[in-house]
């Protein structure tokens, strides 16, 4: 399941939250490729890259494989918890 996120302002919660999901939760690179953020290295890859400013994120594109997990970052996301 494709779900779009905005305006990630603290990546260390956001990797907490995705730590926390129960299935695959992967970013959709713009080349379309897809990095698993439960892997630590991948993660520690694709974040350092896209957090290496300490810029707000403003719009990226994660698949999740299980529908439990959409309902979560969708909380995630707006409610800040």
């Amino acid at each position: 399941m494709k779900m779009r996120m905005y305006h990630i302002e603290n990546p260390e919660k956001f990797l907490d939250i995705i730590k926390q999901c129960k299935g695959s939760v992967e970013l959709v690179s713009e080349q379309g490729d897809r990095l698993n953020l439960k892997s630590e290295l991948t993660k520690y890859i694709a974040i350092s890259k896209l957090f290496s400013d300490n810029t707000l994120i403003n719009d990226m594109e994660l698949v999740a494989s299980e529908p439990e997990d959409i309902k979560f970052l969708l909380q995630y996301m707006m409610e800040g918890k």
